[in-house]
């Protein structure tokens, strides 16, 4: 079959009633489920595979894709609003997108989020169109030194995501990493830090402890400050449509766009990456090379930008390897590549040729569910902002019962809730000393594949530590992230010199 042959072919697949119709469920679903606190775009597709065991391939393809695309989206939502992160990749730029919406800015926040996370995903898929067989090549070649490499560039991120003490924002990263320890060594399966409780053998879930940083310390500061002589102002209520401004914004930043974009698909194409790291790493690389980057959490639309092209590239990116090497990008490719073999379609590079109406119907499934993700997104943008005019006596309940859920939905048991309130309680307590709490979330999504490679790796070389840059990429990635180490501690003494 012919390339033009096999694109009609999945155009007329694509097209049919029942596919589109999916997909408009699937969609709003996705929104549903992102927009809830602690419910991530893993649950959404999760949810959706007991659905597709009576579906035809290509309409549950077409489910998957749009809910785990409008999940992402919808993450930001209850940030804006609540500065409760709906999804991880959400929480790298929470602080900026809240504070947005506190000085009267959330339809300028959610508008561009909007429509950069469409510029994202329409590059993702562009290149996963032309490319994918390259860059899934290139992402075959990480080992576990590449990927120590690249967790420890991950980590440094906290340093420049903290806008006042890279210190306290380090003290930060070192409590979450400390945490990502608890549980079974990944090599020799010995728990640790257990202290006997067999619900402490899987770790800290990141899910619950997210909820519990964010979702729970906001609201016992809003109960604290309801009758005190201080009460919280409300949050003001944005008028006028909601992409007013947003054609500025993208006009003013189109490098932050494309940079943060090609490196989401990047992220994106590597096995075990993610929207989460992609989202985090952009912020990171935009304050870096901002001219402004004493504004990044107060408020700063281009923190914004960079980090919704990333984490909307990397979801076309994750689909790269997952489709040309049957190889999981992300837990939600994961998920994909096993409705795939439940339909008798194995992904790989064979998939090209036995059936290459399959991988273009998925390009024009992502094309078309990134379309929709305007007026969907739209819709539940004016949805959502209604609850700004929910008194907070009402609202800071109805948020905590939510924030139970989240916490309970992960762990299928009330330990999540305990450790929701423990580490909420110890977050709250460190956000009123001054130490931001995002660097602990990113020390325990990245702390245990920190450590797994690192161990991986020197099991491997023998414990030779020069094997660590014996790789070109490795080499490369490696003295980048000891200059980024270098550049830091060379920042810190000026400062220190300066003060004295």
């Amino acid at each position: 079959m012919g390339t033009f042959d096999a694109i009609h072919a999945a155009a007329l697949l694509v097209m049919d009633p029942t596919v589109l119709l999916t997909m408009l469920l699937a969609g709003m679903f996705g929104m549903f489920v992102g927009a809830m606190p602690g419910l991530t775009a893993t649950m959404a597709t999760a949810l959706l595979v007991p659905i597709t065991f009576f579906m035809d391939p290509i309409p549950a393809l077409a489910a998957i894709v749009t809910a785990s695309g409008m999940a992402i989206f919808a993450g930001d939502i209850p940030g804006a609003l609540l500065r409760i992160p709906g999804t991880p990749a959400s929480a790298a730029y929470v602080e900026d997108s809240h504070r947005l919406a506190r000085q009267g800015k959330l339809n300028l926040g959610l508008g561009v989020s909007l429509i950069v996370s469409c510029i994202g995903g329409l590059f993702g898929i562009a290149v996963l169109f032309l490319a994918a067989p390259a860059l899934a090549e290139f992402a075959l070649k990480f080992t576990s030194y590449e990927y120590f490499w690249l967790a420890a560039l991950g980590l440094s991120c906290a340093i420049f995501v903290a806008s006042a003490s890279p210190l306290k924002a380090g003290i930060s990263l070192l409590i979450g990493l400390a945490l990502a320890t608890v549980g079974l060594d990944p090599t020799t399966g010995v728990p640790r830090f257990t202290f006997g409780n067999t619900n402490l053998l899987a770790g800290v879930e990141f899910i619950p402890a997210m909820i519990g940083l964010f979702a729970l310390a906001e609201v016992m500061r809003g109960v604290i400050r309801l009758n005190s002589a201080d009460p919280v102002q409300p949050m003001p209520v944005s008028s006028g449509p909601l992409f007013k401004g947003v054609g500025g914004v993208i006009r003013k930043h189109p490098r932050n766009i494309l940079r943060s974009s090609m490196l989401g698909t990047l992220i994106g194409a590597l096995p075990g990456a993610g929207a989460d790291i992609a989202a985090w790493m952009a912020y990171a690389v935009s304050k870096r090379f901002s001219k402004t980057p004493e504004a990044y959490g107060t408020g700063h639309v281009e923190g914004l930008v960079d980090a919704s092209a990333a984490n909307n590239a990397a979801v076309g990116g994750s689909w790269i390897p997952a489709l040309v090497f049957g190889i999981p990008g992300d837990s939600v490719t994961a998920i994909v590549i096993g409705v795939l073999y439940m339909k008798g379609l194995n992904p790989g590079p064979t998939v090209f040729l036995q059936n290459p109406q399959l991988i273009y119907a998925v390009f024009l499934i992502f094309i078309l569910s990134t379309l929709m993700l305007l007026p969907l997104g739209w819709a539940t943008v004016r949805a959502a902002s209604q609850v700004l005019r929910v008194p907070r006596r009402v609202l800071l309940p109805i948020v905590l019962s939510f924030c139970l859920v989240g916490a309970f939905a992960m762990t299928n048991s009330p330990f999540g809730i305990i450790v929701m309130l423990v580490i909420g309680l110890f977050g709250w307590f460190l956000e009123e000393n001054g130490f931001p709490v995002a660097p602990i979330i990113l020390g325990l999504v990245l702390g245990p594949m920190f450590e797994r490679m690192f161990m991986t790796s020197m099991i491997k070389s023998g414990g030779d530590l020069s094997a660590f840059f014996d790789r070109p990429i490795a080499a490369v990635l490696g003295v980048c992230v000891l200059l980024l180490w270098f550049y830091a501690l060379i920042s810190a003494l000026r400062r220190m010199v300066r003060t004295r």
